[in-house]
């Protein structure tokens, strides 16, 4: 019985032998993703707050909470600018934008929850967007009717206090309605769009945070909007009117360290009418952008040297009204805040670059703004 028992033994390790690297060699399913949440700001002038909604494996929202942000949403803000809410590389901070009070607020985010750690700021008028590197955050603002925008920098310490970084405010070109701010992959650039000039700013940043620039260089095509800079450090970007008639384009460029800019790709169509919103794939294979008067998605792919090619023009219907774009941090589920429905809709991203739509959420406030996923 005893060598019977020691034969079976050894014909069952033998099977697990077999069967584990098998196992482990088989591909991981596409859309498969760990929780994680999206977050949206109700952008209210008489007090905005951070809606947060939990997301499953599979994709779709369920509502989580509601956490004010000490400040004033921004009449106007919506669907004037990308990035109003940004999450740090780690996904233990969350920025927000306070338009109407001219602050930004930083919460810790722990698990879905988060917690207001400072409010401070933004030293300077209508901040419309935000982005952070490490320990460094810059926020822009648009200025208004006595001021002109700018950018300003802060510190923001193991508490998620921020702290002003002195000689870090930085002009831009003039009157010209920008769009967004973010830096590139080292935290060594700073980028700004400018809506009305058809600029885009380039800024230095030296290890202290300081930004120096800007240096311009004109666009493409009109109206840059929205960006995304790839982990290769280029930058793809929307452009409202930077097709034949009217029609919409997205442009990309090579972006150096040291703020050099120089044009790979200039301004392919997509057929749809305006392009503001994009995001870009961490894998850099793939970007997106939202045409808010089409009510579609357009998709593009991306070649290693940066040049892009649209895939399709409509890889998604919305709904018009479309606004900001957010993909999770493995860039398995693209979601996309419509404001006329007052949803936010989820799709599914498959590895050739298509959509499938998985969820449909209802219920989000008029005016809301700002969109980020993990």
């Amino acid at each position: 019985m005893k060598k019977q028992n020691v034969s079976v033994i050894l014909t069952i390790v033998s099977l697990l032998v077999l069967v584990v690297p098998a196992a482990e060699a088989r591909p991981n399913n596409e859309h498969h993703s760990s929780n994680g949440a999206v977050y949206i700001m109700t952008n209210d002038p008489s007090g905005n707050s951070v809606l947060v909604y939990s997301r499953s494996a599979d994709g779709p929202l369920t509502w989580a909470g509601t956490f004010a942000t000490d400040g004033l949403g921004g009449v106007g803000l919506t669907g004037s600018n990308q990035g109003g809410l940004v999450l740090s590389a780690d996904a233990k901070s969350l920025l927000v934008v306070n338009a109407g009070s001219n602050d930004i607020s930083a919460f810790r985010v722990n698990h879905g929850d988060l917690t207001l750690t400072d409010k401070a700021g933004s030293m300077g008028t209508f901040p419309i967007s935000v982005t952070i590197h490490e320990n460094v955050v810059y926020v822009l603002n648009a200025g208004g009717k006595e001021a002109a925008g700018n950018i300003a920098g802060f510190h923001l310490n193991d508490h998620g206090q921020l702290s002003p970084i002195p000689g870090s405010a930085r002009s831009l070109s003039g009157k010209t309605a920008p769009a967004q701010i973010s830096f590139n992959p080292t935290g060594s650039v700073l980028v700004v769009a400018e809506k009305s000039t058809s600029l885009i700013d380039i800024y230095t940043v030296d290890p202290n945070g300081i930004a120096t620039g800007p240096t311009t260089h004109s666009s493409s095509g009109a109206t840059p909007f929205g960006f995304a800079i790839d982990k290769k450090g280029q930058l793809i970007v929307s452009e409202a009117a930077g097709g034949p008639s009217g029609t919409s384009a997205v442009s990309s460029y090579s972006l150096s360290n040291k703020g050099d800019l120089s044009t790979v790709s200039g301004s392919i169509p997509d057929t749809q009418m305006a392009a503001c919103w994009l995001v870009v794939t961490g894998n850099s294979r793939y970007a997106y952008t939202a045409n808010a008067h089409s009510g579609t998605i357009s998709s593009y792919s991306i070649a290693s040297s940066g040049e892009i090619t649209l895939l399709q023009a409509v890889a998604a219907n919305t709904g018009a009204g479309n606004l900001d774009l957010a993909l999770t941090r493995n860039s398995g589920f693209l979601y996309n805040f419509i404001n006329a429905s007052h949803t936010i809709e989820g799709f599914s991203v498959h590895s050739d670059g298509s959509l499938t739509l998985i969820d449909t959420l209802t219920g989000i406030p008029p005016g809301a703004d700002g969109l980020a996923a993990n």
